[in-house]
């Protein structure tokens, strides 16, 4: 099986040299259980940090994130990808992108200035353009002081995971915070469920997430979007715990219709979509998964949380969070701690419950894919990609069975 791999080049602190490729056994195996070899970097780039696939052709997209565009590229063979098109600007620090199902076009997020970007594709798969979407309001930024300087930011994440392990607790995710002034946009549209929900004894959460230091500079930080079933769309703030929803209108661009109000300095981070019907969101700092639902006028709201931090470090920060093949369980990656955490999903999808918190064989596991009974780790800060066994009972990864030297990797894109 082939895996593409994302990671950070000299421009953001890394040693990667753009898109990569791993192979696990023989490069046409449906599975990943093999051994694993890099076969080196198949499409040179400046810190490809997030790659995805388009649905049909044999075409990816990447988040540079240190330049602040989308780039697409090309398969021209075996090992090997050229650019399709130009790059088109997004914003700063754009981490993250993913492509609408029937390829109509990109959605993009900035992690450096809160941006969330909409790019039509052509029937080439080439982008065209961008509009950007209507910025976020701070749900809890009422009557907060404006004025407070901002932290100096790290140069990159890379630096950013080493500062926040290096810190001491309170001043860690200091990195988070800007100076900007909310921008007038909306108010929330999830006020009554919030209030069930926003009590840090209710659901887990601390109230300042595990060590915000100072709420009065808060910025905007769009981490993650996600194309659910019916023509919505779901972008992630971290920085201003949101999650918000959109939809298609009569000219193709998309509208804002409503959001979910996160605890405050939860930190939002990425989704799962789960076929029950429920979206799956991961806090980046206090360690929890939410539980969203629609009602039956699709209106969406949390209806459960799990809080599965018991036994981490204040310094850790949860990444990704992917389901099992079977969509029985959701594995939370740890960086600080190193460690995955299995979680069951309950019910009808409605509830979540912690199973097991294991090693994750590498450091800073920054993203993990799941390919049957394997789980791919890659390890930003070991400078590896590591393969554990999932058992099919338990859900439990077992020890690393193989891994491979791959430069500064941050995302796993499994291509077959």
């Amino acid at each position: 099986m082939r895996i593409l791999t994302g990671g950070y080049t000299a421009d953001m602190g890394g040693v990667g040299e753009g898109i990569g490729e791993v192979v696990a056994g023989a490069r046409d195996d449906v599975l990943a259980g093999g051994q694993l070899r890099f076969s080196g970097t198949v499409a040179p780039a400046q810190s490809p940090s997030w790659v995805t696939k388009h649905p049909t052709l044999d075409i990816v997209y990447a988040a540079l994130e240190g330049r602040g565009v989308v780039q697409a590229f090309r398969r021209v063979g075996e090992t090997a990808f050229v650019e399709l098109g130009r790059p088109i600007e997004a914003g700063e620090m754009t981490c993250h992108v993913a492509v609408a199902p029937d390829a109509s076009e990109l959605a993009v997020s900035c992690w450096g200035d809160g941006r969330v970007v909409r790019m039509p594709l052509d029937s080439a798969g080439v982008p065209r353009g961008r509009h950007v979407l209507a910025s976020a309001v701070d749900p809890h930024g009422v009557g907060e002081p404006a004025g407070a300087a901002a932290p100096e930011q790290p140069e990159s994440e890379i630096e950013q995971a080493r500062q926040a392990l290096r810190d001491a607790a309170g001043a860690e995710y200091a990195h988070l915070l800007g100076d900007e002034e909310p921008l007038p946009f909306s108010v929330s549209a999830n006020a009554a469920d919030l209030a069930l929900f926003e009590g840090a004894t209710q659901i887990g959460a601390t109230e300042t997430g595990g060590g915000e230091p100072d709420a009065a500079a808060r910025a905007s930080r769009a981490h993650q979007v996600r194309y659910l079933p019916h023509g919505v769309v779901a972008t992630v703030d971290m920085g201003y715990d949101l999650v918000r929803f959109w939809r298609h209108g009569a000219d193709g661009e998309l509208r804002f219709a409503q959001e979910v109000v996160f605890p405050r300095g939860s930190g939002p981070r990425h989704t799962v979509w789960h076929p029950s019907g429920h979206l799956y969101v991961i806090t980046e700092l206090s360690h929890e998964v939410f539980v969203l639902a629609p009602n039956p006028m699709g209106h969406w709201r949390i209806i459960s949380s799990l809080a599965f931090g018991a036994g981490l470090m204040t310094t850790d920060t949860a990444a990704e969070l992917a389901p099992s093949r079977d969509g029985a369980f959701l594995y939370a990656g740890v960086r600080g701690s190193n460690t995955i955490a299995t979680l069951r999903v309950d019910g009808a999808g409605e509830s979540i419950s912690a199973v097991a918190l294991v090693d994750a064989g590498v450091n800073w596991p920054r993203h993990h894919a799941i390919v049957r009974d394997t789980l791919l780790v890659a390890g930003q800060l070991s400078d590896e990609v590591a393969s554990l066994s999932l058992d099919d009972r338990t859900g439990i990864p077992g020890r690393v069975r193989h891994r491979v030297d791959v430069a500064s990797p941050t995302c796993l894109v499994p291509v077959r």
